[in-house]
């Protein structure tokens, strides 16, 4: 009869790489409407310019706005990329 074996958790909860991850933009007060839309319609796959102005609006307003949302690599990818374009970026979050 097979043994089964468990082997024991090499990271705690949220830290796979097919968890849900966030991508968080700040609000600041150097970029403009118009910098962060083309920023988030460059980097982002799916996001046009006027759904750029629309998170752009919800960051300005709230402080802050998830812009982005799904696996590990990927949000890394775009987290870092948003902040080469000069966004003002939250840790990412799972």
């Amino acid at each position: 009869m097979p043994v089964t074996v468990e082997k024991p958790r090499t990271s705690g909860p949220g830290e796979g790489l097919g968890d849900s991850w966030k991508v968080i933009v700040l609000n600041d007060n150097h970029n403009t409407f118009d910098g962060v839309a083309g920023a988030l319609s460059s980097v982002i796959p799916g996001v046009s310019f006027e759904q750029g102005l629309q998170f752009a609006n919800r960051i300005h307003s709230s402080g802050s706005a998830i812009v982005w949302s799904g696996m590990r690599e990927p949000a890394e990818l775009y987290h870092s990329m948003l902040g080469d374009a000069g966004l003002t970026m939250a840790p990412l979050e799972a």
